[in-house]
């Protein structure tokens, strides 16, 4: 079977593939500052989420617009789902004996 590089499936153009597609609004968070208090929304870039080996070392951070806070906060299973799911970066975090 013969299939030039630039096609997708049963000989579909990969422009032809895409052409239904529209626009993807970006995924943003709800976040608040424990300091100052703010509230607001952060890109998933703004985030960052440290998985470790418990729940008392899983966690996400990010700084916070309003007064340059770095904040930490507690990551459970649905957060860690939903932030893994808008493309926050993650960081696997390993322990040593």
């Amino acid at each position: 079977m013969s299939e030039s590089v630039s096609s997708v499936g049963r000989g579909m153009s990969v422009a032809a593939a895409f052409s239904g597609m529209r626009s993807v609004a970006p995924v943003v968070f709800r976040a608040g500052c424990p300091d100052c208090r703010g509230r607001f929304e952060l890109a998933a870039g703004a985030l960052r989420l440290a998985i470790g080996a418990s729940s008392r070392t899983t966690f996400y951070s990010f700084t916070c617009p309003e007064c340059g806070a770095a904040v930490r906060k507690p990551a459970g299973e649905r957060i860690v789902e939903l932030l893994t799911g808008g493309g926050v970066r993650t960081l696997r975090l390993h322990s040593t004996l």
